[in-house]
């Protein structure tokens, strides 16, 4: 027995609103959708007063791990990243003000709540600039996969901080999205903010 077909013009109808790929379409995951970054943490910012993760509930966060005494990449991917920020904040203020940017030092040592408040001044008015001891910038870094260690500068007292330099885009409930690139200019950070924000 032969089964019924189709009506010629139903089937062409149905190809023509869902394409060869199917009717089921989603929209892309993000690229770091169940990605194990991030987590809680009870830091000082740069007024001095403590904060938690639990405070940006229901906001994204662009977070973004260095130190002030950074003789070039921090200052520079920052400026990036702000920059970014800010031709998102002139296309689509509204989503744009969902994005809490924030800043955690690998350098609890140096970086007091005084120093981070002038450095973050410097690169976009809501950028917060988080710091607490050794020991809480440690559990925070690991949580959030960032690699960082002190390097000793040879006949001086100085030092210096190799840290790795992602900046990831953390959703409303603190789920990892994407990484924000700071390599490509202020464009293709705003591009990839819009992308994700929603």
């Amino acid at each position: 027995m032969n089964k019924p077909r189709l009506p010629a013009l139903l089937l062409a109808a149905l190809l023509a609103s869902c394409g060869l790929a199917g009717c089921q379409q989603r929209a892309a995951d993000p690229p770091l959708a169940g990605a194990r970054i991030g987590g809680p943490f009870s830091l000082i910012d740069q007024d001095g007063r403590a904060v938690s993760d639990r405070q940006f509930a229901g906001r994204y966060r662009l977070v973004y791990f260095g130190y002030t005494f950074c003789p070039d990449v921090c200052p520079t991917d920052l400026q990036t990243l702000m920059k970014g920020l800010t031709r998102f904040e002139a296309q689509d203020a509204a989503r744009a003000a969902r994005v809490q940017p924030i800043f955690v030092t690998v350098d609890p040592e140096r970086d007091t709540p005084a120093v981070l408040k002038a450095w973050v001044a410097a690169f976009h008015p809501r950028l917060i600039g988080l710091t607490g001891t050794p020991a809480q910038i440690a559990a925070v870094a690991k949580e959030y996969a960032v690699y960082y260690k002190k390097v000793e500068t040879p006949g001086t007292a100085s030092y210096l901080m190799d840290h790795a330099r992602q900046a990831v885009l953390f959703g409303p409930q603190g789920e990892p999205l994407a990484l924000i690139p700071q390599d490509d200019g202020p464009e293709a950070a705003a591009a990839e903010l819009a992308k994700w924000v929603r």
